[in-house]
């Protein structure tokens, strides 16, 4: 029941067609597998049009010197909180309209089917949600959900939306690119008169429900997810290189554990060494021709 998207390349580094002999072998992993856990990374939504940090020639470490905000300095400096809010304001239009591309929704078949036992996304873009994702763990959070530092209320990011239009009504600013995380670049001086609203219920700093770099997630997550890999019997690792150890501490544990890992990512992955297969190929046109 899948239907097919036209992917968008302009984010997807360059690679060869499957090749058939490895969507045999892709085949006869999932079919040997009851209840797969599957963990996505960035690579599984650049087909959606969302660029990833590291991929080769077309990360955001590739193309520019920015590099995503600390946890420590949102927290920190409202300055940085003003430029982060200014930028994410802008990107906010084109980064939600999103939508998810054929590999989400082959996963959520899959789901359907029984197949699937759990899916961990370490992406915060919500595609997966939108494909009818259900049994999943969102690892880094969602960038549609807003909450508040000091009394923990939650608004959806649509809503906010709402407050920052009507803060700044005159205020616009022409984006330069967009980054993965659904901000825009923007210079000091588009953002220095833009106004950032405080929680309505305690008047708290707001921030995206997102675990940003330098933050950890919290520990009851990381226990479900662990809990959720104890009942599967096998592992697979779609876009992600898996470098950030929030999401790598599974594909440990699935080692400890002799489960059989598939890795399908364009490019290398810090877990080549031990997987029991690894597929450089796109996840939206690998992925489908899986039965």
């Amino acid at each position: 029941s899948v239907s097919r998207t036209s992917p968008n390349l302009a984010f997807v580094p360059a690679c060869l067609p499957p090749d058939p002999v490895e969507v045999e072998e892709l085949q006869r992993f999932v079919s040997n597998s009851k209840r797969l856990f599957v963990m996505t990374g960035a690579g599984i939504s650049t087909e959606s049009g969302i660029p990833d940090y590291r991929s080769e020639g077309v990360g955001l470490y590739a193309r520019t010197d920015r590099r995503p905000i600390q946890h420590a300095e949102f927290v920190r400096s409202a300055s940085a909180r003003q430029r982060y809010w200014a930028r994410n304001f802008v990107g906010w239009p084109q980064f939600s309209s999103h939508r998810p591309n054929t590999a989400h929704l082959v996963l959520r078949d899959w789901e359907k089917l029984g197949k699937l036992h759990w899916l961990v996304t370490q992406n915060v873009d919500a595609l997966h949600t939108k494909a009818g994702s259900q049994r999943m763990t969102e690892l880094h959070g969602c960038t549609h959900r807003v909450f508040c530092l000091a009394c923990g209320d939650q608004i959806l990011r649509s809503e906010l939306q709402e407050h920052f239009e009507a803060l700044n009504p005159t205020w616009k600013a022409e984006a330069f690119g967009v980054a993965p995380d659904g901000d825009v670049f923007l210079t000091d001086e588009q953002v220095c008169n833009f106004q950032v609203p405080a929680c309505r219920k305690c008047g708290g700093i707001l921030k995206p429900d997102v675990t940003f770099f330098g933050d950890t997630v919290s520990q009851e997550k990381v226990n479900f997810v662990h809990q959720r890999l104890a009942e599967s019997d096998s592992m697979l690792v779609a876009g992600s290189s898996m470098q950030v150890y929030s999401g790598y501490r599974f594909a440990l544990a699935a080692r400890e554990k002799r489960l059989p890992i598939a890795i399908l990512n364009i490019g290398p992955t810090r877990l080549d060494h031990f997987a029991s297969l690894k597929l450089n190929s796109r996840c939206g046109e690998l992925l489908p021709l899986i039965v």
